[in-house]
């Protein structure tokens, strides 16, 4: 559907080619599979290749002329360079943001561990609120969040749907204050409506933690670069794949590929475990998820 909603009666052929191979690497039909996952070998023409630097190489075919577009609202809207892990994430957002001109402001949150009786697994005097600062997790910004005007960020939780404000909305950063950040929205409904994002407290969706806390701080990331798993349900035109790691979940690395609307608007650079540039990866697929759902 993505790739129809950008074709035209001249590429229509290679629309079909690339469609026909997105669906077997969700259908978990390329390479040699055991145990549900295949090393697979990426087409040439995808692929970010060996050169001095690689990662400079898929910066700029994602953001290319970054601060001659930078006042551009569009620029960012459909733009992202997605991998597995936050702190891959951490990493690519940190070093596109330093290329951003102006001040950076760093702000702290407060936390707090939340008690309940004995049933975490931890004793509460074990987590002290310095350790507790340096814990990262999916869907609750960082204890330290480091913004910039002009920068692009996401949302992480739903303040107000009638305004478009919905986990994973993009914003850009207009202005920051001490306690509001002032942003313009990039997509979903409102795009170019002005907004205040407040701070929020806010716990870990994820159960793994052997300690229950809540954190207060703005509930942005940046957005330069994002999981492969946040980016599920987003249509973009340019699209980066960073695998310095092989993707680690069911269908994660379909995920990745069919988010852009044009062959053209994807490149994957794939790193081996030297730190090389390859073009084979580990693809992940149960094809038993498939079977339980006839």
């Amino acid at each position: 559907m993505r790739l129809n909603s950008g074709s035209s009666a001249h590429n229509l052929e290679e629309i079909k080619e690339f469609s026909e191979w997105l669906l077997k690497v969700g259908d978990g039909n390329l390479g040699d599979y055991v145990d549900g996952e295949s090393i697979i070998t990426i087409p040439d023409e995808l692929l970010i290749r060996e050169s001095e630097d690689p990662l400079s190489d898929m910066v700029n075919f994602v953001y290319p002329n970054l601060l001659d577009n930078i006042l551009d609202q569009t620029f960012f809207k459909e733009r992202a360079i997605l991998t597995p892990k936050l702190s891959d994430v951490a990493m690519l957002n940190e070093h596109l943001m330093s290329m951003i001109p102006g001040e950076e402001r760093t702000f702290l949150s407060s936390a707090k561990i939340l008690k309940q009786g004995g049933t975490s697994s931890v004793e509460d005097d074990e987590i002290t609120l310095e350790i507790l600062n340096t814990l990262s997790c999916s869907g609750i910004p960082d204890n330290k969040l480091i913004l910039k005007v002009k920068v692009p960020v996401m949302l992480l939780r739903n303040i107000d749907q009638s305004r478009g404000l919905c986990n994973g909305t993009r914003l850009l950063i207009t202005k920051l204050g001490n306690h509001v950040v002032e942003a313009i929205v990039l997509t979903g409904s409102n795009i170019g409506e002005t907004v205040l994002i407040p701070r929020m407290t806010m716990s870990p969706s994820s159960h793994t933690f052997p300690v229950n806390f809540q954190r207060r701080q703005f509930p942005l990331i940046v957005s330069f670069a994002m999981t492969i798993n946040k980016s599920q349900g987003q249509s973009l035109s340019h699209v980066a794949i960073y695998l310095p790691k092989p993707v680690f979940t069911h269908g994660q690395l379909y995920v990745a590929l069919s988010r852009v609307n044009s062959k053209h608007g994807l490149k994957i650079l794939i790193l081996d475990e030297n730190g090389c540039v390859t073009n084979n990866t580990l693809n992940i697929v149960y094809k038993e998820v498939f079977q339980r759902l006839l």
